[in-house]
């Protein structure tokens, strides 16, 4: 039974229940038990307020997130099971940065145009407009971040948004449009609609939509992609990855060691941008893994407010059915060497036994050809990968079909750049894993994604160019002249 009042639509400035009559419920990961009943339905409303009208809004909305955080963390924490220690400092506060970095960059007049002289009696200027109704579409990891690095570009830009966040991780969704409206945001431009897949799929073909922004995987970002570039709407892709972790010879093993578990186990693994595959050089084999397995006490499942706990469950049953499938082919089918973990629970108190918990696992002595390595699992489940020359583990880590992340632990700073420069990635690390500030652009090559968010080009995807000639020569240049 829902244990928290049901959550209606958000459009035209206030909450408004659904016409359907379609609910869905959402689930608390670490007990199984439902949190609240959800409502679906969908609408569309356009205002545009000026640039630096729109900056001191989201500038208000960033303040007030920053107030409100510990009690938007807890309802975060609640509905996608991550522990309080993690959506306490981060999940709110990076979405908040990217809001404050949006709104600071467009009352700065980061969203002029350019003037050129093209001679003493012409010249040309561009302008950057808004491109209207922009859906976009969250996932379930990172629900209220991933909802304002979408909004806090497409608000900013003068664009409306129409939101449908994640059938399983809905709560934070109708939170951030009030902050919205309490912030000064006119009814409207912010908008909130609950569903399945079946809702995103009506989003993405409407034809008063101009842009789609999706994150999650990689089958449904390419139906989506798809279904929205066939009607000439314009596409961000934030799709997933597996991503190569390579430590070269001379890396500083403590560095190493916490940056592949970083890599692996934060949010429980359910990261886009993880470094599943650890690329390991065969002499550091038995000092890497002996102090995995020293440090691996360090991930510490249990209660999700307790302040000693940094790992949750899993999202929901399906998904934690899909990663457990995986940990069994691994021993089963690949067979892996099983370092640690495995398909059973862990040690955690009886009130959180029926939840969705799961060990953070380690597989050694793996090929390139396993199941495990190549395909995405987006759990606590490492894959190490011994090599014997840095050339090599570079060729195998550019070996696959995605190109989200990547990243190279080393004392040598040169070495570090070269093998960066060939990862085929978008988004890459030295000497660290997994920080993506404001400031930084982040999108995926081949199947990792189309596009950017974040960063002073992650607006660029939000607007739409029009450039203008002027002649002041007061005489029309024509070839149809009398002769």
């Amino acid at each position: 039974m829902a244990t928290s009042s049901p959550r209606q639509l958000y459009y035209d400035g206030q909450v408004r229940a659904a016409s359907s009559g379609k609910t869905f419920q959402t689930v608390n990961p670490a007990t199984a038990t439902p949190i609240a009943d959800i409502q679906s339905r969908i609408p569309f409303m356009v205002p545009n307020p000026p640039p630096i009208a729109r900056a001191r809004i989201l500038q208000k909305a960033a303040l007030i997130l920053r107030q409100r955080n510990d009690e938007i963390a807890r309802v975060e924490t609640l509905d996608c099971g991550k522990a309080f220690t993690e959506t306490s400092t981060v999940d709110v506060v990076t979405g908040a940065d990217v809001l404050e970095y949006y709104a600071n960059f467009i009352g700065g007049g980061g969203l002029n145009g350019e003037t050129t002289q093209l001679r003493e009696d012409a010249w040309v200027y561009t302008k950057k407009a808004p491109l209207g109704v922009c859906a976009g579409i969250g996932a379930w990891n990172y629900p209220i971040q991933i909802a304002l690095w979408k909004s806090a570009a497409c608000l900013a830009a003068g664009n409306t948004m129409v939101y449908k966040p994640s059938e399983y991780t809905p709560l934070h969704a109708q939170t951030l449009a009030e902050i919205y409206t309490e912030a000064g945001l006119p009814a409207g431009v912010f908008n909130v609609v609950h569903g399945a897949g079946d809702v995103g799929a009506y989003l993405t073909s409407h034809p008063a939509v101009a842009k789609v922004s999706f994150t999650g995987q990689v089958a449904t970002g390419q139906k989506v992609a798809g279904a929205a570039s066939g009607n000439m709407k314009y596409v961000t892709m934030e799709l997933g990855g597996k991503s190569p972790l390579i430590i070269c010879p001379d890396a500083d093993l403590e560095n190493a060691v916490d940056g592949a578990m970083m890599a692996n186990f934060y949010s429980t693994g359910q990261v886009c941008t993880n470094g599943t595959r650890v690329f390991v050089p065969r002499s550091m084999k038995a000092a890497f893994e002996k102090r995995l397995l020293e440090k691996i006490p360090y991930v510490r499942a249990g209660p999700l407010f307790d302040e000693q706990t940094n790992f949750g469950p899993l999202s929901s049953a399906v998904h934690y059915e899909k990663v457990i499938s995986y940990i069994r082919h691994g021993i089963q089918t690949d067979r892996a060497t099983l370092l640690c973990g495995g398909p059973e629970k862990p040690d955690v108190p009886q009130d959180l036994q029926a939840g969705f918990w799961v060990k953070p696992t380690i597989f050694t002595d793996c090929t390139d050809s396993m199941r495990i390595v190549k395909e995405e699992i987006f759990g606590p489940v490492m894959s190490i990968l011994y090599y014997d020359t840095v050339e090599e583990a570079v060729k195998r880590a550019n070996a696959t079909e995605l190109g989200l992340a990547a990243g190279v632990f080393t004392k040598d700073l040169n070495q570090a750049h070269r093998v960066i420069d060939q990862l085929q990635a978008g988004i890459t690390w030295i000497n660290t894993w997994g920080e993506s500030p404001a400031e930084m652009a982040v999108g995926g090559w081949k199947k990792s994604g189309l596009g950017v968010e974040n960063g002073r080009r992650g607006i660029e995807a939000w607007v739409q160019n029009k450039s203008t000639l002027v002649d002041m020569s007061g005489a029309v240049v024509t070839v149809f002249a009398k002769l």
